[in-house]
């Protein structure tokens, strides 16, 4: 399958401490991009980074089976006493949660700074982050 710049999602590593790491996640959360959201994830998990904050600001399409990526997540943080918090979720996605019913199962933040401020403070990275700067523990 070939992917148009239309179809795909790009992830952006923003920030990361040794309990912490957040992903801009921007283009489309959909069948054809999920496994590439499910594996960043699942590897930043295995590494011990069990908060995850997403920055979805850029997100500008998620789908049921987007929707089925972020409940995996979420429960894959919260198994091992972490959280996933979401950062500029806009109207769309919550409408999508909405209708799903499953707003209650997210932590959703206006902002990347404001969700940052629901990481334990012991594992949360410094806010904002230094310009050009890869992100710590990488």
């Amino acid at each position: 399958m070939v992917l148009s710049d239309t179809d795909r999602l790009t992830l952006t590593d923003v920030v990361r401490t040794e309990g912490c790491a957040m992903l801009r996640v921007a283009g489309k959360l959909d069948v054809s991009t999920e496994q590439q959201l499910l594996r960043r994830a699942g590897d930043l998990v295995d590494d011990g980074r069990h908060h995850l904050l997403l920055d979805l600001t850029a997100l500008s399409f998620c789908d049921s089976r987007g929707l089925n990526c972020l409940l995996s997540v979420n429960w894959l943080c919260r198994r091992l006493n972490g959280s996933l918090l979401l950062a500029g979720v806009g109207s769309r996605i919550m409408e999508l949660f909405a209708l799903t019913g499953t707003r209650h199962l997210f932590r959703c933040f206006p902002t990347p700074g404001e969700a940052i401020t629901a990481v334990p403070a012991d594992l949360r990275p410094p806010w904002p982050p230094a310009p050009h700067s890869s992100p710590s523990g990488a």
